[in-house]
This record gives structure tokens, C-alpha cells and sequence, in this order.
């Protein structure tokens, strides 16, 4: 069974073999209306079930015309409106929808829940994010940056603000296919040395914004402020020097290019000019959410690696 709760669950073959599928099907596709299925409908007939226990846009989309582009169909159920939510227990939901469902994939706070999805599954699970990682996003990061024309090996990427879990999957990315990555983050908000240890020696943490930058290939940030947490003003006040601004994205490299995974705060985590200038490339990213996940969901059936 291919679940894909990590990216080291696929590896760094299955992963650069997603990636070049993702692009090969997006230019495929190009001039297309959205709801055509691809040319080969590769899952045809196959059911994927989507739980969300927090809020979505671009996961709820992307994933629901990733398998409607690969010919299948989806179930889209929120978790409130679920048992799930009367507490019956993630083992037996599990179970009850592997009997329904060909793939599930679930959007959930603790990680260790989809874990037990997992465990208890007898068809593939897909995080489609918890609190310790987020490898679909940065399925579509890497697929935005290939698509840019920049390499994977040897490049350099900082990330700016909140060790969270979109950070925990980057450096878990960056150990498997042989990328650096530096995170500037304030005091009290760096990532676990559990977590740049995923990073195989191509991770570190500092201090200076600055310094993270200094010849980047790649500028990432995040919301300050993840979901269920209080809008806590001394989080904020603390992050405000790791704001990314036009001043810190000329640090550096001139063809460098700014991702962000959204939703983002205009003057909180980035300013209006990065995020809407020229080195922005977040509606690509976005977009390629749908791409990357199309590639993941053929992994997960053995279509490809």
C-alpha cells in the first residue's frame, strides 16, 4: 500500500518521476477547458474520498480536479458534518471508507491522525496537511521551481518567519533531493533540531534575515499566524524584522523567486510589492497544486515509480 503522509515516504526517485509527470501532463494540457479529463484518463473509475477537519481552498480544489482531470471522481465530507465529529474513531472511519472509497485523503490537525488513517486503510492515504507536515504543497514548490528553469541540486532556499510544518517539509525535501535550505527565524519560533535533522546536513537555522537571503535561489514564507492558533500580537511583533520586503529580496540572487504557499497577509509576513511584483511566482504555485497532486495520486495507485 503507497500512502503518502511524508515525502520521504515516496522517496527522492518517486518524487523528481511525480515531478516530471506533473509537467508533462500540465503542458499537455495547456489551451484545455479544466473539466476535460487528460487524454488518457488514468484513473478512470477510481473514487477519492477528501476529510477535512480544517479549512480549505486551494487543497479542497486542486485535489477534487486533480482526480476529475485523471477521469476519476471525488467525495468531498467535512469532518463537522461527519461521525468522524461525534466521535467515532479515525480507525474505524477508516475502515468503513476503504470499503466506499478507492484513495482517501484527509486535511487534519495532529499528524498522528493520519497516521492512524493510514494504519487502518486498506487504500492509500494522503496528507493533505496536519500540524508536523505539509508535503503536497511542496510537491507543487519543487514542480514551480523546475518549471521556472532552476535546478533542484545545489540550489539554495530561505525561508523567512515561522518554523512550522511547511518548513518541516521543505527541509525534509531538501535531504532528498540535494538542495540547501536556510531558515531565518526569531527566538522561541525555530524549527526542532529533530526537524533540520530531516534536512541531512543541507538545513540550518540563523538568526538574520539578511544572512538566510545572502544569494538565495528560492525566498519562502508562510502566515505568521496558522489556523486554530489566537492572533497572538507578541507572535507578530516578534516576526515583523522577518518580514519579507523588496529591500530583503535584494539580498539575493537578481533571477531569485518568491514562493508562498497562501493564504498570505499583505504587511504582515510579506509586503504587497513582493507578492504582487515580478519575482512572485505564487499563482503558478497555486495552480500547480492541481498538477503535483495528479502525479501523487498515480503514485499512490502504482501508475508511477
Amino acid at each position: 500500500m503507497r500512502h503518502f503522509l511524508n515525502l520521504a515516504d515516496a522517496g527522492p526517485d518517486a518524487i523528481a518521476a511525480m515531478l516530471a509527470d506533473a509537467l508533462d501532463r500540465k503542458t499537455a494540457r495547456n489551451g484545455w477547458p479544466k473539466g476535460k479529463p487528460d487524454a488518457d484518463a488514468p484513473l478512470s473509475g477510481h473514487v477519492l474520498a477528501m476529510v477535512f477537519e480544517k479549512n480549505s481552498t486551494r487543497t479542497r480544489v486542486s485535489f477534487d480536479m486533480a482526480i476529475r482531470q485523471l477521469g476519476g471522481s471525488s467525495i468531498v465530507m467535512d469532518a463537522g458534518l461527519m461521525q468522524l465529529g461525534r466521535g467515532e474513531s479515525i480507525a474505524d472511519t477508516a475502515r468503513v471508507l476503504s470499503g466506499y472509497v478507492d484513495a482517501i485523503m484527509i486535511r487534519t490537525d495532529d499528524h498522528a491522525k493520519v497516521e492512524e488513517m493510514a494504519h487502518f486503510a486498506s487504500v492509500p492515504v494522503i496528507n493533505g496537511l496536519t500540524d508536523l507536515s505539509h508535503p503536497c504543497q511542496i510537491m507543487a514548490d519543487l514542480l514551480t521551481v523546475i518549471d521556472a528553469g532552476k535546478a533542484l541540486p545545489g540550489l539554495k532556499v530561505a525561508w523567512l518567519g515561522d518554523g512550522n510544518n511547511v518548513l518541516y517539509s521543505i527541509v525534509e525535501a531538501a535531504g532528498l533531493m540535494h538542495f540547501e535550505v536556510v531558515a531565518a527565524c526569531p527566538q522561541g519560533f525555530q524549527p526542532d533540531e529533530s526537524v533540520l535533522a530531516k534536512g541531512k546536513g543541507r538545513a540550518r537555522c540563523v538568526a538574520s534575515p539578511h544572512e538566510a537571503v545572502e544569494g538565495a535561489d528560492v525566498i519562502v514564507t508562510d502566515t505568521w499566524i496558522s489556523m486554530g492558533q489566537a492572533h497572538a500580537e507578541t507572535k507578530l511583533d516578534a516576526m515583523m524584522p522577518y518580514q519579507v520586503t523588496e529591500a530583503l529580496m535584494a539580498s539575493a540572487k537578481n533571477d531569485a523567486v518568491f514562493l508562498h504557499c497562501l493564504p498570505a497577509h499583505r504587511g504582515e509576513e510579506v509586503t504587497a510589492e513582493v507578492i504582487d511584483g515580478p519575482q512572485s511566482l505564487i499563482w503558478a504555485e497555486a495552480e500547480n497544486r492541481l498538477h503535483a497532486q495528479k502525479s501523487v495520486l498515480r503514485w499512490c495507485f502504482g501508475q508511477i515509480g
